[in-house]
């Protein structure tokens, strides 16, 4: 199980949203490079990238600068979301190096693409799950769908995705905790690996997480960090420790 740090991209700067919304973001850092080197230093196994604006406007607008934070993570798996709708934006950031491309927003809309591309790249493809009591949101969590997550997921079950990434849009960036038994529900509805993520705060939250999981750790990625690991209730290493144990 992996302590994933997330780095979400707005205007070239590294922030964090409060429930996903873009008027309501947080200033970390303007040097998202430097950011990543920071978390591979912390001893980051895996690093989450969000392009914001590109979740926004439904094509990548910060293409160059991911590219840039994936050569300075070297070894270090990169997976990103926002904005990825075609097949030619999958096959370009897997030329830059990144090793997840999370489809969200085009995988709910149109389910058909979502098992095209991952048949065409096995293991390379993770879903992106965005819900809000339940219920999907997509477009940068702006628009909801009216369909439930877990009726979502059952579908997928033969499909060769990485995992889902799972965000329970009401916890996330609010420092309260993840919705755990919501995720568990998810994973075991899915048959496929989870990250969870939306509330991870501190150590206690990564300990309930695994002991939730405990009879199904085949299917917990990890969780992922974004508020909590800026604002010092959380320490990288430590998280990990803990997970690793």
């Amino acid at each position: 199980m992996l302590l994933i740090p997330a780095i979400d991209l707005k205007d070239g700067q590294c922030v964090r949203l409060r429930q996903g919304r873009m008027d309501d973001s947080t200033v970390f850092s303007s040097d998202p490079v430097a950011m990543a080197a920071h978390w591979q230093d912390q001893g980051a196994r895996r690093l989450h990238i969000v392009d914001l604006d590109g979740a926004f406007a439904g094509v990548p607008r910060n293409g160059s600068l991911i590219r840039e934070m994936v050569a300075v993570m070297g070894d270090v798996p990169v997976q990103v979301g926002g904005g990825i709708r075609s097949e030619a934006i999958i096959e370009a950031y897997l030329d830059a190096g990144v090793q997840g491309l999370i489809l969200g927003t085009k995988a709910v809309n149109e389910p058909d693409f979502l098992q095209a591309m991952a048949l065409a790249y096995p293991s390379k493809i993770l879903l992106g799950l965005d819900a809000r009591s339940g219920v999907v949101a997509t477009e940068g969590w702006d628009k909801e769908t009216g369909i439930q997550a877990l009726d979502f997921v059952r579908d997928l079950i033969e499909l060769p995705l990485a995992g889902i990434v799972y965000t329970d849009i009401d916890r996330d960036g609010m420092m309260q905790g993840l919705n755990i038994a919501s995720t568990l529900a998810l994973a075991r509805a899915a048959q496929l690996p989870v990250i969870a993520s939306g509330g991870v705060t501190e150590l206690a939250d990564l300990q309930a997480l695994k002991e939730a999981f405990a009879e199904d750790t085949e299917l917990l990625m990890g969780a992922i960090t974004g508020r909590a690991i800026y604002e010092g209730t959380l320490d990288v290493a430590a998280g990990q420790a803990l997970l690793d144990a």
